[in-house]
C-alpha cells in the first residue's frame, strides 16, 4: 500500500494533524514529526561538517603564511565564523515566530527579493562543491592505504602507483546507499560516528607530527616567521598566489554556515533552539579551532616549508604504516558521513520544489513501505532516481578534477564571503534596524568588505593553481 510522503506532501507551516492528544504529541508546532536533536547532536553535526578534509591542508596553508600569519588567520576565521553563527542562530525563528527550515527561508524572512535567489545559488553550489571535494579526499586517503601496504610488502624501491578512480567509484557506491536516508533528522548516528573518526585521524596526525618534531633528524625542516621563502622555496609570483590559495583553504576548513539552519532545524523545541544552537556552535568551533591550530602548527613544524598538501600522506608511507593506514581509513569513514551532512539539504530542497510543482504525481510524492530486517523503509521512486543520479554525477566530476588543494581552496573562497559573512551581516543590520552610517553599521560593513577582498584573492589563487594543474592533466588516465 502506498502512503503519502510526509516530507514532501505536507505544507511545512500548517498546523499539526488533529488526531487526538496522544498522536498530536508526536508533532511540533509546524506539523513536522517531533524533533529530538540536542546540543550534543548539533555539536556532532557541526564537528562532522567542520573537521573535514580541510584539516589535512592546514599544515600546507601555514607553510605559505608562516608562524605569525598562520595562527592569526586561523583565529580570525574562527572568530568571524562564530560571530556570524550566532546571528544565524537567532534568525531560525522568523519575526512572526514561525520556523525557518533552511538558510534560504531565513534570507527570505529578513531580506527578501533577489537576495533569496543569490543565497540559494551560493549555498547549493557550495554544497555540490563540498560533496565533490569529499569524494576526491576520501579516494586520496584510500589510495594512501593501498600504497602504504604496497611499500611495506615490496619495499620503497617499488613505485606502488595506484589510480584514484576505483576508490572514487567505491565511495560513490556507498553514497548511493546512504543517500536514501530520508532526511537530515535521521543522520545523528552517522554524524556521531563521523565526529569520532575526525577526532581519531586528527589526533593521529598530531601524534605523528609531534613524534617527527621530537626525533629531529638532519637536516631539520626549515620554518620561518613568514613561511615559504622567495628565491629558495618559491618564486615571488608563486609566493603571492599560494598565499592567496592558503586563505581559501583555511576558509574551506571553517565551512558550516551553509548548513547551520538545517542543523538547528533538528533541535527539539525546548529549551529555545537559538540558545542551544549558540552553545553547540561555540563547542564545535572551539574544538575544531584547537585541532586546527595544533594540526597546522605541528604539521608545519614537522615538515617545514615543504609541507605537503595533505599532511597525513606526507609521512612518507613509512612506519608505523598500520597507524597511518588507520588514520586514512578514519578519514574515509568520516567523509562518508560528512558527504551526507552536506548533501541532505540539497536533496530536501529539490524534493520539496518538485513536490510543490507536481503534487499529484505518485512518482514524486508517494512512499512505498518496504520491510527489511524488521524495519519499514519508505521507498520513494523520485528520491531513489534523483539522489542516485546526483551521487553518480559528483563522482564523475571528482574523477575529472581530482585536484585536492585547488578544489578545496576554490570552494572555500567562493562560499566563505556570501554564506558566512555577507548574508549574516545584512540580516543582522535588517533585524536590528541599525541606522545607516552609524558606528555599528560602519564596522559591520568594514568587516563585510574586508572578507570580500579575502574571498576574491583566495579564489584567484585557487583558480591559478587549478589552471596550472589542468595544463598537464589527462582525465581518466592519471595514476596517483
Amino acid at each position: 500500500m502506498a502512503i503519502p510522503n510526509p516530507n514532501t506532501s505536507m505544507n511545512i507551516d500548517q498546523d499539526p494533524p488533529r488526531y487526538g492528544n496522544d498522536i498530536q504529541k508526536n508533532f511540533d508546532d509546524d506539523g513536522h514529526e517531533k524533533r529530538t536533536g540536542t546540543m550534543w547532536t548539533a555539536s556532532a553535526h557541526i564537528i562532522t561538517a567542520v573537521i573535514g578534509s580541510g584539516v589535512l591542508s592546514l599544515a600546507w596553508a601555514v607553510a605559505q603564511l608562516g608562524w605569525v600569519a598562520g595562527p592569526a588567520v586561523l583565529m580570525a576565521f574562527a572568530a568571524i565564523t562564530y560571530f556570524t553563527a550566532t546571528i544565524l542562530a537567532d534568525c531560525y525563528r522568523a519575526p512572526a515566530g514561525q520556523r525557518n527550515h533552511t538558510y534560504m527561508e531565513v534570507v527570505q524572512s529578513y531580506l527578501g527579493g533577489k537576495s533569496v535567489q543569490l543565497c540559494g545559488l551560493a549555498q547549493y553550489s557550495n554544497l555540490i562543491g563540498v560533496t565533490i571535494g569529499y569524494t576526491i579526499t576520501a579516494s586520496i586517503s584510500m589510495v594512501a592505504v593501498n600504497r602504504s601496504n604496497c611499500f611495506h610488502s615490496h619495499g620503497h624501491q617499488d613505485s606502488c602507483s595506484r589510480s584514484d578512480y576505483p576508490y572514487m567509484i567505491t565511495f560513490g557506491i556507498i553514497q548511493l546507499v546512504l543517500s536514501q536516508i530520508p532526511n537530515f533528522h535521521e543522520l545523528s548516528w552517522l554524524s556521531i560516528v563521523a565526529a569520532v573518526m575526525s577526532f581519531a585521524y586528527s589526533t593521529i596526525g598530531l601524534g605523528l607530527s609531534l613524534a617527527k618534531v621530537a626525533e629531529g633528524g638532519d637536516p631539520k625542516p626549515r620554518t620561518t616567521l613568514t613561511g615559504t621563502v622567495v628565491g629558495v622555496d618559491v618564486t615571488s609570483a608563486d609566493k603571492v598566489w599560494k598565499t592567496f590559495q592558503a586563505l581559501g583553504n583555511i576558509a574551506f576548513a571553517y565551512t558550516f554556515s551553509n548548513i547551520l539552519i538545517e542543523i538547528q532545524d533538528t533541535l527539539r523545541q525546548s529549551p529555545p533552539e537559538n540558545k542551544v544552537m549558540k552553545k553547540a556552535s561555540l563547542i564545535g568551533i572551539i574544538v575544531t579551532t584547537v585541532f586546527y591550530v595544533l594540526c597546522g602548527m605541528l604539521g608545519y613544524a614537522a615538515f617545514g616549508n615543504d609541507a605537503p598538501g595533505n599532511f597525513l600522506t606526507g609521512f612518507g608511507f613509512y612506519e608505523p604504516y598500520w597507524l597511518i593506514d588507520f588514520a586514512n581509513v578514519c578519514i574515509a569513514v568520516h567523509l562518508i558521513g560528512a558527504y551526507q551532512v552536506f548533501a541532505q539539504p540539497l536533496f530536501a530542497f529539490i524534493e520539496e520544489k518538485c513536490s510543490k510543482k507536481w503534487p499529484d504525481s505518485s512518482f514524486v510524492t508517494v512512499d512505498h513501505p518496504v520491510r527489511f530486517l524488521g524495519y519499514v523503509y519508505p521507498l520513494n521512486m523520485f528520491r531513489l532516481v534523483w539522489r542516485s543520479a546526483y551521487v553518480v554525477v559528483t563522482a564523475i566530476l571528482a574523477m575529472i578534477f581530482p585536484f585536492f588543494n585547488d578544489i578545496l581552496g576554490l570552494i572555500g573562497a567562493i562560499s566563505f564571503y556570501p554564506l558566512t559573512v555577507y548574508f549574516p551581516v545584512e540580516i543582522y543590520i535588517a533585524r536590528s534596524k541599525i541606522k545607516k552610517f552609524s558606528s555599528t553599521w560602519v564596522w559591520l560593513k568594514v568587516l563585510s568588505y574586508a572578507c570580500l577582498v579575502v574571498s576574491l584573492i583566495a579564489a584567484a589563487g585557487s583558480l591559478r593553481g587549478l589552471a596550472k594543474s589542468l595544463k598537464h592533466y589527462k582525465p581518466f588516465s592519471s595514476e596517483g
